[in-house]
């Protein structure tokens, strides 16, 4: 859906570009921004010179308008539109934002939920138990043949079984099953991952059926399905330990990864440096200073907006 007001026929170029980085401005100081979103952003400046420099022009006038924003703290639950001149109005461009909690609008009535950065343990009886991660959205469904099932939304689960009883979980397109075993499962950026820990995973997808035995792992979403294959089970499970671990990732996936846990946003604007591999191990309580990190480690320029939203370019 389009985030952008309605600009004047008569607006110039100029002011469209840059009544479109003031909308993307006042998305990403909402609280609700998400890193979909931030994809988008930098797909926006891409288009040209001229919107690259819309952006960074509207960065500077909205860091200079910090402390009006910050003094009139209207609640994020209701959206805000505020911005030039001092002038602050309520809006309904926020009630047009596709919902940004995981899972989408199915995701605000979930049974189960963690916000950014929290975990959570669930005891299902019956010998099940479940971890959620960090923004996550999970919800119990019933069968049709009979029984309950749980549907994954968005996030990332680790599943204990320690009796016969199975367990049956809905994630994207496809099912996942198992009885007297330990997977995680991960449904985040329409793309699912199971891994298996202990025991046996049954995965059914696309009318094809997978076996998963320790240490094995497979991925897929709405076109494709990956094989079945080893993987690092350590850092696929490292946030079970307070860990986020990154081998040979691109800078770009690993900010996306570690703005799943931190409050605000970090934006990456720098195409190149977004495509540098990364070898890295971090704290969740390391986060909040990760941006210096960043910075320090690549020498990508940082600045502070609003609403927790550090731009790196």
């Amino acid at each position: 859906m389009n985030i952008f007001s309605i600009a004047s026929p008569d607006a110039t170029p100029e002011a469209r570009l840059a009544s479109e980085a003031r909308d993307w401005l006042i998305l990403l100081t909402s609280g609700r921004a998400t890193v979909a979103d931030a994809r988008a952003l930098r797909q926006w400046c891409g288009q040209s010179a001229e919107h690259a420099r819309a952006f960074e022009q509207a960065k500077v006038l909205w860091h200079g308008l910090q402390p009006a924003a910050q003094a009139l703290q209207v609640p994020r639950r209701l959206g805000r539109r505020a911005f030039l001149g001092g002038a602050m109005a309520a809006s309904a461009a926020f009630l047009l934002i596709r919902a940004t909690v995981p899972g989408g609008v199915s995701g605000l009535g979930a049974d189960y939920i963690t916000e950014v950065g929290e975990q959570r343990r669930v005891e299902l009886g019956e010998g099940i138990s479940l971890e959620l991660n960090t923004q996550t959205r999970l919800s119990r469904r019933p069968l049709t043949e009979g029984g309950q099932a749980l549907e994954l939304l968005g996030g990332e689960i680790e599943v204990s079984g320690r009796s016969a009883s199975t367990i049956n979980i809905q994630a994207g397109t496809g099912w996942i099953s198992a009885a007297r075993a330990r997977f995680n499962l991960r449904y985040v950026d329409r793309s699912v991952c199971a891994t298996c820990l202990e025991g046996v995973v049954q995965v059914r997808v696309q009318g094809r059926s997978f076996r998963l035995e320790p240490g094995m792992q497979m991925t897929y979403d709405n076109v494709r399905v990956g094989h079945p294959h080893n993987a690092d089970v350590s850092a696929a499970i490292a946030w079970r330990e307070q860990v986020l671990v990154f081998n040979d990732a691109t800078l770009s996936s690993v900010i996306d990864e570690i703005n799943r846990y931190r409050p605000g946003m970090l934006l990456l604007l720098n195409h190149q440096l977004g495509r540098r591999k990364v070898q890295a191990r971090f704290r969740l309580d390391q986060l909040a200073g990760v941006a210096l990190l960043i910075r320090d480690a690549y020498g990508a320029k940082c600045i502070e907006l609003p609403g927790g939203v550090v731009v790196l370019s």
